[in-house]
């Protein structure tokens, strides 16, 4: 890359933003308890949390595994070596982040704090303004019409 090009950032900030996330919710969740649903429709969301949980498991693996084949990194800051545009990517651009989300919203419906809720769009919105439009740039930059072309079949998110 020339230095004109755009660079990958410094700080990973995906596993930060969602960590930051998870404590701000626990936090807020003993310290400013909020009423939550509870008879059939509760034990429909708790069950619904716990699908969503699984389906987490099963996105994010199946996204780490993806990526591992392509042999391309890992690491949310490197200059990936592939464009990864099969399995969960050919659904979502960014299916890790995804999972990320979906595992704030499934906790909040299995363990009854909703301040997760509102932490899981939080932490998506800082997730695509602080990683993923830089992290675009420097894939248009790497792999050009074939990603701005991927950017155009598949969405951002889902």
């Amino acid at each position: 890359m020339t230095d004109h090009q755009p660079k990958p950032g410094l700080i990973p900030w995906p596993p930060l933003i969602y960590l930051a996330a998870i404590a701000v919710s626990i936090a807020l969740g003993l310290l400013y308890p909020l009423p939550w649903i509870g008879g059939l429709l509760g034990d429909i969301l708790f069950a619904a949390g716990w699908v969503t949980l699984l389906g987490v498991v099963s996105l994010w693996f199946t996204a780490i595994r993806t990526m591992i084949r392509a042999k391309t990194t890992l690491h949310p800051n490197a200059v990936p070596d592939h464009l990864v545009t099969s399995g969960p990517f050919a659904v979502s651009r960014n299916p890790i982040y995804l999972a990320n989300t979906l595992l704030l919203i499934g906790v909040a419906l299995v363990s009854g704090i909703p301040w997760f809720l509102p932490l899981a769009i939080i932490a998506a919105f800082a997730t695509q303004k602080m990683a993923i439009e830089g992290e675009e740039k420097v894939l248009a930059t790497k792999f050009g019409k074939k990603y701005r072309d991927y950017a155009k079949r598949v969405r951002r998110w889902i």
